[in-house]
């Protein structure tokens, strides 16, 4: 019975939940590929000079999966626990019904293995039908001929299914963890109290811009002033570039909202905009820090990509001494580019998640809006803005940050006389807002389909 249960709820997520089903053979698919990275150049017409090369770099490639791992470790948990938290009240009906916590906790591992498993063969065929296309990326990087050749690599399929194996278990353990310490009053409690603001005075506030811009200072001047400190000291630059943000989302997040109020009435009570500005003045708290951990992510996987491009296509293309020593670089630039694409997905993926989240907490709200006449159109703008804004602000200054970054790494390709920096910078950044905008449109017409009547 728990099994047909599960599998019933399964189907019903994987209809309903099309971000999340996406999202988790994404990341299989993903993960497959970048174990099959060395497969996909050695299909090609290399010398034999070059695949031994190759070879050697299969070792460095390996080291780097797992921190792909981690990767989707923190991707997969959170996805699963969205799903939690979007099925609390069911999940309550279930202990009310007299299924244990154990039979529940049950339930919730079927469920995560089933969907583990589907996205796992979805992800490796996914992955197998588009080893051409990883396989000109690879060519790319790595500088080689390139012709389309379709592989299937048994090693990489029985890594990846290892490598999901444990992150499955891993989420599953967590989202288990999640229902069991949550009493029946809180799986039955759908509605959501507004969280409460901490140190919101006006005194505080102002603390905290201070705060922001001494930390943004630290960093962005580091980075221009002292780069050589900034690559050394870059984890802990990274985590003080997230505080600095953190904090400036606060600050944003207080006053925008209170100067469109009193500067700009006409606009603030016009339409659904009160309704629009409460719904994300109600999730300040926990949506500063997710959006700043987003920003950070996006900033990182940027900065890698196109370090990687202008360190490996760049460097050849230059007619450079230091041409010579792109092949040297190669695995270290692929991998750069693997892991920058890696935290760019991840990245659109958490935010889609987070707003599907929210949104399953805002089913009271959209209600009483329906009951008080509001039209249909205005109801799915405003979920359309709300959704907007989390996409935007992570993304706005995440490009903010790369601003510096990429400051950086230009004068080092300027330094090694790499060709084609502002194309690799202009093409990376446009690719990225074209995913973010495709999971900004999936994300809205999810939360449309269960909110907007």
């Amino acid at each position: 019975m728990l099994l047909k249960l599960a599998v019933g709820n399964v189907r019903r997520s994987a209809r309903d939940f099309s971000v999340y089903a996406l999202t988790l053979a994404f990341a299989a698919c993903l993960l497959y590929s970048f174990l099959a990275s060395t497969d996909y150049l050695l299909a090609l017409d290399l010398t034999e000079a070059q695949r031994l090369y190759f070879h050697k770099a299969r070792e460095i490639l390996g080291a780097f999966s797992v921190f792909i791992d981690v990767i989707f470790v923190f991707l997969l948990g959170y996805a699963n626990v969205f799903l939690v938290r979007r099925r609390t009240r069911e999940f309550g009906l279930y202990t009310l019904l007299g299924m244990g916590p154990g039979h529940v906790s049950m339930v919730l591992a079927l469920e995560s293995g089933l969907m583990g498993v589907l996205a796992l063969v979805a992800g490796i065929a996914l992955g197998a039908a588009l080893s051409p296309v990883f396989g000109l990326v690879a060519a790319f990087v790595f500088g080689v001929s390139w012709h389309p050749v379709a592989t299937f690599s048994p090693e990489a399929t029985v890594q990846c299914v290892c490598s999901f194996a444990v992150i499955t278990v891993v989420a599953a353990l967590l989202a288990v963890r999640s229902i069991r310490r949550r009493t029946l009053l809180e799986l039955m409690q759908t509605e959501r109290t507004p969280e409460r603001p901490r140190l919101a005075g006006r005194g505080q506030l102002r603390a905290q811009t201070v705060a922001a811009a001494l930390l943004l200072a630290l960093v962005w001047g580091t980075c221009l002033l002292n780069p050589g400190g900034f690559i050394v000291f870059i984890v802990p630059m990274g985590f003080i570039a997230l505080g600095g943000t953190y904090l400036l989302f606060r600050v944003l997040a207080r006053r925008l909202p209170e100067r469109l109020r009193t500067r700009r009435p006409e606009r603030y009570y016009a339409g659904l905009t009160p309704f629009t500005v409460r719904q994300v003045e109600a999730r300040v708290e926990s949506g500063c820090a997710a959006l700043a951990a987003e920003c950070v992510l996006i900033a990182a996987g940027l900065c890698m990509v196109v370090a990687g491009l202008v360190f490996s296509v760049g460097l050849r293309a230059s007619a450079s001494e230091f041409a010579m020593s792109a092949d040297g670089m190669a695995p270290i630039a692929y991998a750069c580019v693997f892991y920058g694409a890696a935290f760019l997905v991840a990245a659109a993926a958490v935010l889609a998640l987070q707003q599907l989240s929210q949104a399953a907490d805002a089913h009271a709200a959209y209600r009483a809006l329906h009951r008080l006449g509001a039209p249909r159109r205005l109801a799915a703008g405003s979920l359309r803005r709300q959704v907007g804004v989390s996409f935007a602000a992570p993304f706005a200054m995440a490009c903010a940050h790369c601003v510096f970054g990429f400051v950086l790494i230009g004068a080092l390709a300027l330094m090694a006389e790499s060709a084609g920096f502002v194309p690799i910078v202009a093409g990376t950044v446009g690719a990225t807002a074209a995913v973010f905008a495709l999971y900004y449109l999936l994300t809205c017409r999810v939360c449309e389909r269960g909110l907007v009547r």
